[in-house]
């Protein structure tokens, strides 16, 4: 193993081509990426956050483009105001603008917390509502069932931990 710190050691290849990557990066991811350097270990799961966080706001989105491109917000906010929910064209559209206009902030690292537990409470009532009568597979052994959605929920509440302020943060005691 070399000895001396981390600044002493020539960066590798890769290290290099992370390095001139970052410039192509929006302003707040490339930020993320400057931080002061970590232990190999926190960087990996900060790296897989980072990652896990993007894809969610890509799947994420495509939900809410799909309904808006389909014309189908309008049939959602009826098949809410079915189920007796009032204001049902209004919590579609919403739902719908939240998860096309929330995405690239979420993607960006803005807002997370309140971005992430807004999802996990739509997709926790779609569960409810939609999927869990369902049963849990969504393909193979059932139809329309919950996993996916759990799934989902999972991994926005773990993201909105990661962003928990000192302020909110669960203390350990």
């Amino acid at each position: 193993m070399r000895k001396g710190t981390i600044k002493d050691r020539k960066p590798t290849t890769n290290s290099i081509k992370i390095m001139n990557l970052h410039h192509h990066l929006p302003g707040s991811l490339r930020t993320q990426l400057k931080r002061a350097p970590m232990s190999p270990q926190a960087t990996r799961a900060e790296t897989v956050l980072l990652v896990q966080r993007i894809l969610l706001s890509g799947i994420i989105a495509a939900h809410g483009w799909a309904r808006w491109l389909s014309d189908a917000v309008v049939p959602f906010g009826a098949w809410l105001n079915g189920q007796d929910i009032p204001f049902g064209l209004t919590i579609a559209y919403c739902i719908t603008a939240l998860e096309i206009l929330g995405t690239p902030f979420l993607a960006a690292g803005r807002f997370t917390l309140f971005l992430c537990l807004s999802y996990a409470v739509i997709y926790i009532a779609g569960i409810v509502m939609v999927h869990a009568p369902e049963g849990w597979f969504v393909v193979g052994l059932g139809r329309n069932g919950m996993e996916y959605s759990v799934l989902l929920v999972v991994c926005l509440l773990g993201i909105a931990y990661q962003h928990l302020s000192k302020r909110h943060e669960i203390s350990d005691a």
